[in-house]
C-alpha cells in the first residue's frame, strides 16, 4: 500500500545510490556539500515518514518492513563509502576508527537477523532509549564527517602530514568520537537483544 508515508521510506531507499555519487570522490567539497545536505533531507523524512505514519493513522505492515531497512541501507553504506575515501582514519590512530564502523555494520546484521527469528516465533523486541541515543550519535557522526569533509577535505593520513590542530578539524574529530561513541553504545544495546534472544533459543 504506497502511502505517503511509504512512499517518504521509499524514496530514502532510492536517494542513497545519489547520496553514494557525491561522497564517492574524496577531494571534491562540493560534492560533500551537497551530500551532507541530502543527507539531511534523508534524515528529515526518516521522521516524517513514521510521524505521519502515527498521525494518519496509516501505519502498514509494508512500512513497518521498509522502514528499518531504509535506515540500515544508508547507515552501511555511508559507513563504506567513507572508509573507502579515507574518512574513517585519523593522524592519531590511523585506520583504527574503521573498527567503530565495522561494529556498526556487525550489530546491525546482526541484530536484523535476530529480529526475523524472534518475528518468526512472534516476539516483539521493543526499541529501548540507549537504543535510540546510539542512532542519535550514529546520525550525528555520520552528518559531522561528511561536513567535514565539505568543509575541510579529505582528512589526514598519517602522523607525517602537517593536521593542523584539533580546533582546525574540529568537525571531522567530533564525527570520529561521536561514531566510537555510537559503536560502545552499539555493543551494550546489540547485549540487550541478544539476551532477549537466547531465552527464546533454549
Amino acid at each position: 500500500m504506497l502511502t505517503l508515508p511509504n512512499i517518504l521510506t521509499l524514496s530514502r531507499i532510492l536517494a542513497v545510490p545519489l547520496l553514494g555519487f557525491f561522497l564517492w570522490w574524496p577531494e571534491w567539497k562540493l560534492g560533500f556539500l551537497i551530500g551532507f545536505l541530502l543527507y539531511g533531507l534523508i534524515a528529515i523524512t526518516d521522521f516524517f515518514d513514521g510521524y505521519l505514519a502515527r498521525a494518519q493513522g496509516t501505519v502498514s505492515k509494508l512500512g513497518q518492513f521498509l522502514d528499518p531497512i531504509a535506515d540500515k541501507i544508508m547507515v552501511a553504506s555511508v559507513i563504506l563509502i567513507l572508509t573507502a575515501q579515507g574518512y574513517l582514519r585519523g593522524p592519531y590512530v590511523g585506520d583504527m576508527h574503521v573498527i567503530a564502523g565495522a561494529i556498526i555494520l556487525i550489530r546491525e546484521i546482526a541484530v536484523s537477523g535476530l529480529r526475523e527469528f524472534l518475528g518468526g516465533i512472534q516476539i516483539s523486541v521493543p526499541v529501548s532509549k540507549l537504543a535510540k541515543w546510539k542512532t542519535t550519535f550514529q546520525l550525528i557522526s555520520l552528518a559531522a564527517l561528511i561536513l567535514g569533509g565539505a568543509i575541510h577535505g579529505q582528512p589526514c593520513q598519517s602522523l607525517a602530514e602537517d593536521c593542523g590542530t584539533v580546533a582546525d578539524n574540529w568537525i571531522h574529530v567530533l564525527g570520529l568520537t561521536t561514531l566510537w561513541a555510537a559503536a560502545v553504545l552499539t555493543c551494550i544495546t546489540g547485549w540487550d537483544y541478544l539476551r532477549v534472544g537466547l531465552k527464546h533459543m533454549e
